[in-house]
């Protein structure tokens, strides 16, 4: 997959397009690039998604912006894994947000990418003030020579299918829910980097996974399964992450309230009789089953307890499975 920053002047070949942030790339963001990815097939076009970085409600309202699902790593990953050939990362500021919805059809659809097909969602809007919406492409479309079409949303079992619905389910603790809107476990990857090493002070060592943003958008104690990176070089122009045999083990995510009075939300893994040092390496953590709330304790001991009785209620829900690791279900639709 190739990745781009920007908008040229001047397209150097005719593309098949989607636009939108594809926060989560869930199952309606899936049923989405599936039928765009056909499209592309058919017309023997490159298939090119055009996102937004940072998300525009970030840009104008960052206390107030939606908590992000994936990071941009993540997002880049899951686009490759459907297929995507192309992502145009538009650096989203003040100027960008002052194009007339008109500059943007003619500027950037028809001369800078070379749109002669586009796709895009019932509710999407572009330009200055979010002037343009599906009836000016449809307008614009003979003269800058694209056809447009829109894609209503996608429901499960009666429930539209949203960035806004997994984040609730996400808060709410409902993993169950979380996996039937995106298709797949949620998982947060990220390098593993130095704690304070409690963890293996009170004999549960846990790998500390850098978190890329200050609000995860769940919490708590959770069962879960970590795919690891090969090694700590991840360069890899397809984006693809080479991992080793799954792992499983417990996640808090969380501020450690019993550890830190005013903590930063921290991501750590305590893996099941495993005893390398992994420093350094790509982890992907799924999250299967949440197995409480965070909570605060009056000791280090009392901490101690707590995290043994997680261990065991772990992998009690593990053996409750079959024996073979839950990510070898299908996790993403494929067009």
């Amino acid at each position: 997959m190739r990745i781009s920053h920007g908008i040229p002047v001047q397209a150097d070949t005719p593309v098949a397009l989607t636009i939108g942030n594809f926060d989560g790339v869930h199952l309606g963001h899936q049923a989405m690039l599936a039928r765009f990815k056909k499209a592309a097939d058919r017309l023997g076009l490159e298939s090119c998604v055009m996102i937004f970085e940072p998300h525009p409600r970030e840009f104008f309202a960052p206390d107030k912006a939606p908590t992000r699902l994936t990071s941009l790593r993540e997002k880049l990953e899951l686009l490759a894994a459907v297929g995507v050939e192309r992502v145009h990362i538009c650096r989203f500021d003040f100027d960008f947000a002052r194009i007339p919805a008109e500059d943007f059809i003619v500027r950037i659809l028809q001369h800078g990418l070379a749109a002669r097909w586009i796709l895009v969602g019932d509710d999407f809007r572009f330009g200055a003030r979010r002037a343009g919406d599906y009836e000016m492409l449809k307008a614009f479309s003979a003269e800058c020579g694209f056809e447009v079409e829109e894609m209503p949303g996608f429901t499960v079992n009666g429930l539209r299918v949203s960035s806004t619905a997994v984040r609730e389910a996400l808060a709410a603790g409902d993993l169950d829910l979380v996996k039937c809107l995106l298709g797949r476990f949620y998982s947060i990857s990220g390098r593993v980097v130095d704690g304070d090493k409690l963890g293996k002070k009170i004999g549960f060592p846990t790998a500390n996974i850098q978190l890329k943003h200050n609000r995860p958008p769940l919490s708590g104690i959770f069962a879960v399964e970590v795919e690891m990176a090969a090694s700590g070089n991840e360069a890899s122009p397809s984006l693809e992450v080479p991992s080793l045999d799954t792992l499983r083990g417990v996640a808090s995510l969380g501020v450690r309230p019993t550890v830190h009075e005013h903590g930063k939300p921290v991501l750590e893994v305590h893996l099941f009789d495993f005893s390398q040092d992994i420093y350094g390496r790509h982890l992907r953590a799924h999250f299967l089953h949440k197995l409480r709330d965070e909570e605060k304790y009056f000791d280090l001991e009392a901490l101690t307890s707590q995290i043994g009785r997680d261990v065991d209620n772990a992998k009690k829900y593990f053996s409750s499975l079959s024996s073979a690791p839950a990510l070898s279900e299908k996790r993403l639709v494929q067009g």
